[in-house]
């Protein structure tokens, strides 16, 4: 099977003005796909920007809403999957809720998977989002097992092996994190990694954004601990290869998932 290469958008966007946004991921979709990148992963946030305070509900979308049709016209026209964060609005009883969402569109066009963040970080996100119950979201996606987790979520290490154990590859991971956290994506992205043994795609926002101020550094790690792709501090497009053949080698090489004793975790779920 071959790699499957992976670009990430460290892009804020224009925060309140998705038609603008969507034109920004149009542009950078064909350009990761003249890369020949099968799969674009976008920040958290991304359709309609991070720092919109009380815009939250009205910019909140279903997960079938006209924007998920306006990504999916965008998948195919370059034919690759996007990945991408966005408010979703839930319908029915649970209309009334906004989640912190990231959806995976297929190079068909297809809603793949839609995750919705668990866990929420700091005031803004306390007071305008509902956390998701459903740790582990996956889809099949150029021979390997996607997993879908959101910025905080993933500096979380009990997510990151439910993952692991549900048979992840490749972990991607929509961000939103800030200065003067950057140690997450410099050095706790790498070790989830390994100790893992999975890729995991860490798309972030860049530069100031409202009270925020967004670290970049977003970067795939490999499961040898290697980062294969990193950015800076700016707007970029960076790819890099998840590689089905070096995953497995790893696997095989790296006891973690074997030498686990789960008799002795409970007191983790406590």
């Amino acid at each position: 099977m071959p790699p499957l290469r992976t670009a990430l958008l460290q892009n804020s966007g224009t925060p309140g003005d998705i038609a603008k946004n969507l034109e920004i991921l149009d542009t950078r979709a064909a350009q990761a796909a003249a890369g020949g990148a099968g799969l674009l992963v976008c920040p958290e946030m991304f359709l309609t920007g991070y720092a919109i305070g009380a815009d939250v509900p009205r910019l909140a979308e279903p997960a079938d809403g006209p924007s998920a049709e306006a990504v999916a016209e965008i998948a195919v026209r370059h034919g690759i999957a996007v990945l991408y964060g966005y408010p979703e609005r839930g319908t029915g009883a649970d209309e009334e809720r906004v989640y912190n969402a990231a959806q995976l569109i297929g190079p068909d066009g297809a809603r793949l998977a839609n995750y919705r963040k668990t866990h929420l970080f700091g005031c803004f996100e306390q007071e305008w989002f509902t956390p998701g119950d459903e740790p582990v979201v996956q889809a099949d996606l150029g021979g390997l097992r996607v997993g879908l987790l959101i910025c905080y979520d993933v500096e979380f290490p009990e997510n990151v092996r439910a993952h692991a154990l549900a048979g992840t590859d490749l972990l991607a991971v929509p961000t939103a994190l800030m200065n003067p956290f950057r140690f997450v994506a410099e050095k706790l992205l790498p070790a989830r990694a390994f100790e893992s043994q999975m890729y995991v795609a860490y798309a972030n926002r860049t530069g100031p954004e409202g009270e925020f101020d967004f670290a970049g550094l977003s970067c795939l790690a490999g499961p040898d601990g290697v980062t294969r792709a990193r950015a800076g501090y700016g707007e970029e497009l960076v790819t890099g290869d998840a590689d089905p053949a070096l995953l497995a080698a790893s696997r095989a090489d790296n006891p973690y998932l074997r030498d686990r004793r789960p008799g002795l975790y409970a007191s983790l779920v406590r």
